[in-house]
């Protein structure tokens, strides 16, 4: 494995969750199209964006919804 190459399997999780730069991500996208275990990782990583956008909601309407009776705010 290249030093580009193992550069580039560092990135499937940056590219997984779309924070890679322009360049970055056209660079790993081409990586991607010939390495199967980046493809895999990234098959196995692809609903944790999904995910972590509904942990954002909840915790962002649990925060502001009505308190329940028993409850008593902090």
């Amino acid at each position: 494995m290249s030093p580009s190459s193992r550069g580039a399997h560092e990135d499937v999780t940056a590219y997984a969750l779309g924070v890679l730069d322009e360049e970055d991500h056209q660079a790993f996208e081409s990586h991607l199209m010939s390495c199967e275990e980046c493809q895999a990782e990234l098959r196995e990583l692809s609903e944790v964006p999904g995910l972590l956008d509904a942990v954002r909601r909840d915790r962002s309407t649990s925060l502001t919804g009505p308190l329940d009776d028993d409850r008593t705010p902090l």
